[in-house]
């Protein structure tokens, strides 16, 4: 009741400001909203949260949390990409659906049912127009292997997305093009030529007869549109645009702009680049004069890759950087670098300037709470309403009691209060570096213990099984919203 109650104080309160000073008639109560979500950025790779400046420079990134919000116990559901993609846009933890392990294959289908409601979709249907720009990895068409020399239908558009622009798979997949709307951008004809050696095993391109993607200018081409788009929205109709950079993730291919401007090599300067153009983004806010009219959250889809010798990751740490911060391991694993991540959110006059918020969100929350702001009942199996975390109110119970995490290799943890218990079922054969490095029952007490170095599970017996009976009834009844 007390829930309820808070949600729809918040919903008169944010309807309210359509009537607040210097208020548009429309963007005060449905603010433009622009969710970046960066690719492998670890926690402790901005300024913000602890980088050393001598390394790194995040001037922008760290304006967000100047003039915003910073999380300190942000997660993402899983710790690779395709999983968080989509549990951020539906609410839905990943593992529910067919893809248990690992990440989507380049020619996976689309995997978001077009019959499920989204973060696009919502918004669409509250009067926004909405784009996806930048790294897809969520599929494109019905059938598997997609065929790139056709539309590929269902996509973007068929989920809420009304403009698409994007890299399908990863930076340096194997298409090697960009994706325009519902086709190949720029595609010539049906005809394959496979060329080259691809970034990732050294197999070939696709070969498909398009214009080729140029790797140290993806940031830019990718920025660019996404600037164009801005400018191009009306005043009068609030707009939603998911921009997914793709920096940090490897190939490490930093721009002449940027390159050669850090001190931890090109992965430095691979961070600066990234910096870069959320700048661009919030230049061009403020350039249109909406910035007050728009709400932006910047994140990152999991933790940074830190065992990464061929991306110059293993130079920058060499020099310092722990892009991860205190968290132990990185991306794929199953501990707290894998899925602890920056998470800052700006609305200026509506969220607290210079604040920071430790309540413990997922990124599922993401559908739910949009929902709340823009005046609907929350909703998504496994995404709860933050709203209050994100305006700073006062609450006297956590929002979220406990959260569901999931690693690469298929392995699963549960967090509540200050314990954090992991089921240990080791994952299927593959690299070193998808398998658990332990993989029995583990407990740790993240409050005592941040860094994950003690497993007590043999002193707190009971609290591994009343954990593990929450993970077994969150499986069984389909949703962890109540």
């Amino acid at each position: 009741m007390c829930m309820l109650l808070r949600s729809l104080m918040v919903i008169a309160m944010v309807a309210g400001w359509a009537h607040g000073d210097n208020a548009t008639p429309r963007a005060a109560s449905k603010p433009n909203i622009i969710m970046i979500l960066a690719d492998d950025f670890g926690y402790g790779s901005a300024g913000c949260y602890g980088a050393d400046g001598k390394l790194v420079r995040t001037p922008n990134i760290d304006r967000l949390a100047r003039e915003g919000r910073r999380f300190t116990d942000a997660c993402t559901p899983s710790s690779v990409c395709s999983p968080t993609r989509y549990g951020m846009l539906t609410g839905r933890y990943c593992w529910r659906t067919s893809l248990k392990q690992q990440v989507l294959n380049v020619k996976d289908p689309l995997h978001i049912e077009t019959n499920r409601t989204t973060v696009a979709s919502l918004l669409q249907r509250n009067g926004y127009a909405t784009a996806a720009i930048g790294k897809w990895h969520l599929g494109y068409g019905a059938t598997s292997p997609a065929d790139f020399t056709v539309k590929l239908r269902p996509g973007p558009q068929d989920i809420g997305f009304g403009y698409h622009f994007g890299v399908p798979s990863n930076h340096g997949d194997l298409t090697g093009v960009f994706v325009d709307g519902e086709m190949v951008a720029g595609l010539r004809s049906a005809t394959l030529m496979p060329f080259g050696s691809n970034y990732y095993g050294g197999r070939p391109f696709m070969g498909l007869d398009a214009p080729q993607r140029d790797d140290s200018t993806v940031m830019e081409v990718l920025t660019d549109k996404a600037v164009g788009w801005i400018e191009q929205q009306k005043r009068d109709k609030p707009f939603y645009l998911y921009f997914t950079p793709v920096a940090a993730h490897e190939p490490v291919t930093p721009s002449v702009h940027t390159k050669g401007t850090s001190k931890a090599g090109l992965y430095g300067d691979w961070i600066h680049e990234l910096d870069r153009s959320v700048g661009r983004i919030l230049d061009a806010l403020d350039k249109q004069q909406i910035a007050n009219d728009t709400l932006v959250l910047f994140t990152s889809d999991n933790g940074g890759e830190n065992k990464n010798t061929r991306g110059g990751q293993a130079i920058a740490i060499e020099a310092g950087l722990r892009m991860n911060g205190p968290w132990r391991a990185g991306k794929h694993s199953i501990y707290e670098g894998g899925f602890r991540v920056p998470y800052l959110i700006r609305w200026p006059n509506k969220i607290p300037a210079g604040t920071v918020c430790d309540e413990m969100i997922n990124l599922t929350d993401t559908l739910a709470t949009t929902a709340v702001l823009v005046g609907e009942k929350p909703i998504g199996e496994d995404s709860f309403n933050v709203l209050p975390a994100w305006l700073g109110e006062k609450h006297d119970q956590p929002l979220r009691e406990s959260m569901i995490l999931h690693s690469s290799d298929g392995t699963f943890a549960v967090r509540q209060g200050p314990w954090k218990w992991i089921e240990g079922k080791p994952g299927k054969p593959g690299p070193a570096k998808n398998r658990p490095s332990d993989s029995t029952p583990q407990l740790y007490n993240l409050q005592d213990d941040p860094a994950e170095q003690r497993n007590v599970i043999g002193d707190h017996p009971a609290v591994a099984q009343r954990l593990s009976a929450l993970l077994q009834r969150f499986r069984k009844q389909g949703n962890s919203q109540p």
